[in-house]
């Protein structure tokens, strides 16, 4: 076990994720999607359906590892159905999963880096291992508590085959 890394928290089912993006007046949303105004009056999407303009661009953070090692976390987590969207790094020795902003400023995990702003590819692009899915194909981040988790798995397992580093 590691002493000394940093522990996160897993969402309840009925609490909203607090990963969005603020908006352009720097005003963050409300668990509800609406922006309060400057007036303290709430404003914006009061029933509940999205407003006619266009969508807002999803932001991450992205956790890059090896691909070996990822593709065994990528097991595990759908083993325990949390794998969010995950994306083969361009020259194929790479995996990254997309997890909340902020992630990145605290990941500490030796043999993985983290990255800020990571901006999911179009749905349809081949890159993607896990895709996103849904009516509206958004991607999905990984919870992660649960990525870290399923990494020191991975990597025990990898270990034990033979497979990882001595």
């Amino acid at each position: 076990m590691l002493i000394g890394m940093p522990k996160f928290r897993s969402l309840r089912p009925d609490e909203v994720p607090r990963f969005l993006a603020p908006a352009a007046d720097g005003q963050v949303p409300a668990a509800d999607g609406r922006v309060p105004a400057a007036d303290g009056r709430v404003r914006g999407r009061a029933s509940g359906r999205r407003p006619a303009t266009s969508p807002t661009p999803q932001r991450y953070d992205a956790v890059v590892v090896p691909l070996r090692l990822g593709l065994e976390a990528v097991d595990i987590l759908r083993l325990r159905q949390a794998c969010g969207s995950v994306v083969q790094g361009t020259r194929g020795a790479t995996l990254s999963f997309l997890v909340p902003v902020g992630t990145a400023g605290r990941w500490h995990l030796p043999g993985t880096s983290a990255a800020p702003g990571a901006t999911p590819l179009a749905a349809t692009d081949p890159r993607w291992l896990v895709p996103p899915a849904g009516s509206e194909a958004l991607a999905a981040p990984t919870d992660p508590g649960a990525l870290r988790s399923a990494l020191c798995e991975a990597a025990r397992t990898l270990i034990a085959g033979g497979l990882g580093p001595s």
